[in-house]
């Protein structure tokens, strides 16, 4: 017998709202950009619309139906990809409401919205249907085109993707490599005599298999607009060693004119399987094959491909979306644990259980108390608190460093792409794994109830599962972290990041209710940046990057601590008394991350220090 339906999941989206106004306009000064030249136009009442707009087609087109769609995966019929009506109703919503372009310029449709004001937006539908609000390829596909493609490109794929009229993907594993890029072996080969010439740019034929292809086939817009890496064989018709071989291409799934008009010519890119997940189960995950023959272009087998930026660099303009997407998939784990804590919360101020510890307690004929009067139901709720609200802090500091890298003055901008270095491994892998712990606890909260499927608790841990292998792995995101972020340019990124900490922790050190607080952060900066050296001591990489996992959660944590106390320093400057429950608890956030979690790095950083090899020098047989 099927599990009964669950009911549709209202969210306190007010709850949510206000802890983004805080974060926005308190924290972070959002309003105050609309002093720079590109954002002259908005105000607090502009960024307000749009929070408004968002928050009212998420409740409306979103949130009802994130059970439908889990439970009615996507089917292939042998011609197209079946999705539920309420996904195509979401899209065009979404679409329709111009977010798709919010950040581009005016004269291309866009709002001109500030990246920050944009990401904050958007974190409500990630907390109403993660699954349904896979718009994030779209638009990095069409920001990376905006960069790096020629102004016909930009023209005719890009536009029409900020538009919804097309959707956007990245095609950059294969079967045989997987996060190995190196090892990437699908060919592109010149199309023919003037292949050069193409107004859509150098036009080549490609085969290969890609997989792994989130949204590769679906009905919800008239094209979808797949960007592919892929090797051009040299003279000798092999393909060139390692990444520096690597080009980038478009290949539309139907082909276009200069116009960006349908030619009614279906290009040679084919489904080849639907993976059946074990989370984000509305959107599509494929593998495609391009250039098998199955639907020929001009009687030939290969699907037609443009060339984007110079042949070689595909990965260099790639990295432009990943690093995007990046940042994206830390709000989409963010958003999941936010709404696990929602959930919990809950259903711990509703369900009545047990009593309290204590001679009333063995009084069975007094009435049971509700959970979260339960000591040990309020510690895994501030866990989940600290953890998601902290989480989203840090993906909102992030997006304001894109806006000052990007309209920043000289000095500041380039602070601000340092700074955005170093975080990115920290803004992805910190939420993807700290708010699935807090959609684990949103389970315990729930007890049996929770591992079954009459409450959305273990839909969201299972859509979260995937953040942290998606979009570069855990142990990637790592290894880049301590394997070449705090290097890179001496060390300079991480000195400016020291150098924010280190003027957080003075500033809170003369407030008396943080001065602890200070001392302990100041001291778990000290332990990092001791570690991070200790780690190369050695010189040799392998021996460094043996324990990067354990260095990337330390670090993170000392980040996240950071984090908190700035938001503290904030919430006293505002509401010295706490006299605000939402102030009060984002102190007690506070107060749980210093006091459980940030005396946890010492344990990570010791493997660090000592370069211990004990994973990674235990013979293969001994496992």
């Amino acid at each position: 017998m099927p599990s009964r339906p669950r009911p549709p999941i209202i969210f306190p989206m007010t709850t949510l709202r206000s802890t983004l106004d805080f974060l926005l306009y308190d924290w972070l000064q959002a309003e105050t950009l609309h002093a720079r030249e590109r954002f002259a136009d908005h105000s607090r009442e502009t960024f307000d619309a749009v929070l408004d707009t968002c928050e009212r087609i998420a409740r409306e087109k979103y949130a009802p139906f994130n059970c439908t769609v889990d439970v009615q995966e996507p089917q292939f019929d042998g011609e197209r990809v079946i999705l539920p009506q309420a996904t195509k109703d979401a899209y065009d919503a979404y679409a329709a409401s111009g977010m798709l372009s919010a950040a581009q310029d005016y004269d291309i449709g866009g709002m001109q919205l500030p990246y920050t004001v944009d990401a904050a937006a958007n974190a409500f539908f990630a907390v109403a249907s993660i699954s349904i609000s896979s718009n994030l390829l779209s638009t990095g596909n069409a920001n990376l085109l905006m960069v790096h493609g020629t102004d016909l490109q930009k023209q005719v794929f890009a536009l029409n993707e900020f538009s919804g009229r097309f959707s956007g993907t990245m095609c950059l594993s294969e079967p045989q490599a997987g996060s190995s890029l190196s090892d990437v072996a699908t060919r592109a080969v010149p199309d023919g005599e003037g292949h050069e010439s193409d107004p859509l740019g150098a036009r080549y034929r490609l085969t290969g298999n890609k997989m792994w292809i989130s949204s590769g086939e679906h009905e919800l817009s008239e094209n979808i607009v797949h960007l592919v890496l892929a090797k051009i064989p040299g003279p000798d018709g092999k393909l060139v060693a390692g990444t520096r071989g690597i080009s980038l291409f478009i290949v539309p799934k139907k082909l276009v004119d200069t116009e960006g008009n349908l030619t009614g010519v279906r290009n040679d890119v084919a489904l080849a399987g639907l993976n059946h997940k074990l989370g984000w189960r509305g959107t599509t995950n494929t593998l495609l094959n391009f250039g098998e023959g199955k639907y020929p272009v001009q009687g030939r087998a290969g699907a037609v491909g443009y060339l984007v930026g110079q042949p070689g660099k595909g990965l260099a303009c790639m990295f432009h979306m990943m690093n995007e997407a990046r940042i994206g998939i830390g709000m989409a784990a963010t958003m999941l644990g936010l709404a696990g804590y929602y959930a919990s919360l809950d259903y711990a101020k509703n369900r009545p259980q047990g009593r309290l510890v204590g001679p009333a307690g063995k009084d069975a004929a007094q009435p049971q108390v509700r959970i979260i009067e339960h000591s040990d139901v309020r510690r895994m709720l501030l866990a989940q608190k600290s953890y998601c609200e902290g989480a989203l802090a840090l993906n909102l500091y992030c997006a304001r460093l894109v806006d000052e890298q990007h309209t920043g003055a000289s000095g500041a901008a380039d602070e601000a792409r340092l700074l955005l270095e170093v975080l990115t491994p920290i803004a992805k892998s910190w939420p993807s794994e700290f708010c699935l712990e807090a959609n684990s606890l949103a389970i315990q909260i729930h007890g049996g109830y929770g591992y079954t499927r009459d409450f959305p608790v273990e839909q969201y841990w299972r859509d979260n599962r995937l953040n942290m292998i998606h979009e570069g792995t855990h142990g990637i995101q790592a290894a880049d972290l301590l394997g070449r972020k705090v290097l890179m340019e001496n060390g300079k990124g991480l000195q400016l990041l020291a150098a924010r900490m280190t003027a957080t922790a003075k500033k809170a050190s003369g407030v008396p209710e943080l001065a602890a607080f200070a001392q302990q952060l100041t001291g778990a900066l000290q332990q990092v940046g001791e570690a991070t050296q200790a780690a190369w001591a050695g010189g040799e990489p392998t021996q460094a990057l043996a324990n990067a996992v354990p260095y990337m959660q330390a670090f993170g944590h000392t980040v996240l601590a950071w984090i908190w106390l700035d938001v503290a320093l904030t919430v006293l400057s505002n509401d010295a008394t706490l006299s605000i429950a939402a102030n009060a608890g984002r102190m007690g956030a506070t107060r749980y991350f210093f006091h459980y979690e940030l005396p946890k790095i010492g344990a990570w950083l010791n493997v660090v220090n000592g370069r211990d090899m004990t994973c990674a020098a235990l013979a293969e047989e001994a496992f």
